[in-house]
């Protein structure tokens, strides 16, 4: 017997399929039409800004890559990126820290529980200028609680946010203000535990601190990933609280990047140099980034047992 010659069938489309995918893009056109004008434009526009002298009240001149090789002789270039890298070597660590301890706390079985994660979540999310006026209040050198605080323990005074050597600090002790948010997502990835894990490792006699190093810290190593990352990119892009309690001083000891970006762009009208050192600062933070994602596979677990 002959075999049946197979006919494909022809790919006809569903009637209505092409109106309903107008129909969806005219739904989402308000997002794309948006990213195109404030997202895309502006970031293809950066690029060639970067590459171009412009002071906004002439045209552009392009002058290649002038203005980065600009940055390896500017002497405040240099500065801010190293107060930056000050601040985020000790803030993101303070905070990590800060939120898991917290969220360890408020994940215990006691009254009033969802009062207490309130409570320590509300400032997260108060506003950036609220909060820098409030800590501008806390840290002033003669009326502020922070050395009232040091002078009950028999300490002397500090000149925080006027002394070079404290402003930073100063600056690191308010990043903490914030860490609410973290600790809300710690307490998510700790609920995320099996409790199975605990028993099992109790039967066996592991206490308290053993279970934190061999079952908490590794089945959660997924969420400090996450917030390791989340950290290196809000540090990099500090701004509010520095523009508002120090406008980068005393003598620069608080000039972080962008506050160093903003200026030239918004002060002095180097737009140019400005566009420049916003590229920088994205190669920066990519940089970081993809180190960490290069290292995440030698020490976070995705696996659940």
């Amino acid at each position: 017997m002959g075999k049946k010659k197979e006919f494909s069938k022809p790919n006809k489309q569903r009637p209505g399929s092409k109106k309903e995918a107008v129909e969806g893009f005219l739904f989402i056109s308000p997002w794309l039409i948006g990213f195109l004008i404030f997202t895309l434009g502006p970031l293809i526009a950066s690029i060639f800004l970067s590459l171009s002298k412009w002071d906004i009240f002439a045209d552009p001149q392009f002058v290649g890559l002038q203005n980065y090789s600009k940055m390896l002789v500017d002497p405040l270039f240099k500065k801010s990126l190293w107060n930056t890298f000050y601040y985020a070597i000790f803030s993101i660590p303070l905070g990590m820290a800060g939120g898991l301890s917290l969220a360890l706390l408020l994940n215990q079985k006691v009254k009033g529980l969802p009062i207490f994660r309130t409570i320590f979540y509300l400032p997260s999310v108060t506003s950036g200028v609220a909060v820098a006026l409030l800590w501008k209040w806390i840290f002033n050198p003669e009326f502020g609680i922070a050395n009232m605080i040091l002078n009950w323990f028999g300490l002397p005074s500090l000149q925080w946010l006027s002394s070079p050597h404290w402003a930073m600090p100063a600056l690191i002790i308010m990043s903490l203000w914030g860490i609410g948010g973290g600790m809300l997502i710690y307490l998510a990835g700790l609920q995320g535990i099996p409790q199975q894990l605990y028993e099992a490792a109790e039967l066996d006699g592991a206490g308290s601190w053993s279970c934190f190093i061999n079952i908490t810290l590794p089945m959660l190593s997924p969420t400090l990933f996450f917030q390791l990352i989340m950290g290196i990119i809000g540090s990099f892009q500090v701004f509010t609280q520095v523009y508002v309690m120090t406008q980068g001083g005393p003598a620069n000891a608080t000039l972080v990047y962008v506050l160093y970006l903003y200026q030239n762009a918004f002060q002095w009208w180097k737009m140019g140099y400005a566009s420049a050192l916003a590229w920088v600062l994205f190669a920066i933070v990519m940089v970081f980034t993809l180190i960490q994602f290069k290292l995440a596979p030698h020490w976070v677990h995705y696996d659940v047992l």
